[in-house]
């Protein structure tokens, strides 16, 4: 509390950057602003709005005795015991991104199955890790959160998977909860800057707090730190519907939104410029000016628009045109991402595995770098993507594959998983390369 009572007036100038051309905005906001917001989140500050998941306290995690949530707890306090010795200096940018329902001049639009069907951009490397975790990696590149459509998910209550273990270690993720709506279909949230404090061991009622973390990852033009967290939402519990077309559909384009740099959609128009801007009716979406329209009162502009007054100041605009003359060298950011959808998901890790190295290829990222996890389902993954690589495929010859796929799960020809239904179709020559191959 006396880090909140005695910084109210340093930090109350926060922005939101609408951008007329785009379907999204983003928000960037003192470091110190989301120290504030996460107090208030953690001291039963209520937020009330429709689309925002209901919370009361952060007494979820400590009604009754679970250890888990004691090492929650745990990750907690030892961030504020560490910034109450130095508050943190620079940004944080909390992205909202859209794949616009409607065709327009200056946005990506929701591909249709024909769009992934002709794509003749070729399949970017993939990197596969049987060990290791996403939030170790130390190059700056994409890492995907396993997110809940509410960001954040459980975090603040009895969850301990994925999503809510990486608020627990970047707790200035949590300020997020306090203003992102529901995630819709064609919507993925980008988060950059936020610090990592803590290190841990185990996972779900394994999880435990394991001592102080420091964040070695550079600073960039804005003042943030160079940490990319990617929140995409899979299907929870899709069963045989995952195989539908509508439902490959939603969740390859749920990770394109995720993986698109769309700061630069002037130069995905010529991939799109094919595609019908007709609303698809499957689509659960948002079309990306109703968030901007209520949280501006109506005036969205290609202009900088405040909140609580000025703009955050001189310098950020000064450094964000800087920024924004100097895009692409994201082009230079790969996807870091491993089992999103399985688990307590419950989707087909093969079919999951094989729909974001698309997505991850469409966007133009150089590389993606799969941890598996060591799960078994997953052994093969290795050697199927390398035998995929020399074969030359590109975006759509990879997808009509998982189509034939797909429809064969649904008839019931075959309840193989995918790489068993694909290896049978190598001749003799690429079963060797394949058998002698563990990496790509």
């Amino acid at each position: 509390m006396k880090l909140l009572n005695g910084s109210k007036k340093r930090c109350r100038k926060w922005r939101i950057c609408y951008c007329g051309c785009l379907p999204y905005w983003r928000l960037t906001m003192r470091r110190l602003m989301a120290e504030l917001l996460k107090e208030s989140t953690l001291v039963s500050a209520y937020w009330n709005h429709n689309s925002l998941e209901l919370f009361s306290s952060v007494r979820y995690l400590y009604d009754q005795y679970d250890e888990k949530l004691e090492n929650k707890l745990k990750c907690i306090l030892h961030y504020f015991e560490r910034i109450s010795s130095l508050i943190p200096a620079g940004y944080i940018s909390f992205e909202r991104k859209v794949l616009a329902l409607e065709h327009g001049t200056f946005s990506v639009p929701y591909p249709k199955e024909n769009f992934w069907s002709q794509s003749s951009i070729s399949l970017c490397p993939f990197k596969i890790s049987n060990s290791g975790l996403i939030e170790d990696q130390s190059s700056e590149a994409i890492e995907v959160d396993f997110a809940n459509k509410y960001l954040g998910g459980g975090a603040l209550s009895r969850g301990c998977i994925q999503e809510e273990i990486r608020f627990m270690i970047n707790p200035e993720l949590i300020a997020g909860i306090l203003f992102l709506p529901c995630m819709a279909d064609n919507e993925a949230i980008e988060i950059v800057g936020t610090e990592r404090f803590s290190n841990y061991t185990g996972y779900a009622s394994s999880f435990r707090f394991n001592g102080d973390h420091v964040d070695k990852k550079e600073i960039d033009v804005l003042g943030r730190r160079k940490s990319r967290i990617i929140a995409i939402d899979a299907l929870s519990s899709p069963g045989k519907r995952q195989y539908r077309v509508e439902c490959l559909l939603r969740e390859i384009n749920k990770a394109l939104c995720g993986f698109l740099d769309h700061l630069k959609c002037h130069q995905y128009q010529k991939f799109f410029k094919d595609m019908g801007s007709q609303h698809d009716p499957n689509v659960k979406g948002s079309s990306g000016h109703s968030e901007v329209d209520h949280l501006s009162q109506g005036n969205p502009s290609t202009s900088s628009q405040t909140i609580e007054g000025t703009l955050a100041n001189q310098l950020l605009r000064n450094h964000e045109a800087h920024y924004c003359s100097h895009l692409d060298y994201q082009q230079e950011i790969g996807v870091v991402t491993g089992n999103w959808g399985c688990g307590a998901f419950g989707g087909d890790p093969q079919l999951k595995a094989m729909l974001q190295w698309l997505a991850a290829s469409q966007a133009l990222r150089p590389f993606i770098m799969y941890y598996t996890f060591d799960l078994e389902a997953l052994q093969m993954l290795g050697q199927v993507a390398q035998w995929i690589s020399s074969q030359g495929w590109t975006v759509g010859e990879l997808w009509d594959m998982l189509m034939d796929y797909s429809v064969q799960r649904l008839r019931g020809e075959t309840g193989a998983g995918f790489f068993s239904w694909l290896l049978p179709s190598l001749n003799s020559h690429d079963t060797i390369l394949l058998n002698n191959s563990h990496n790509v």
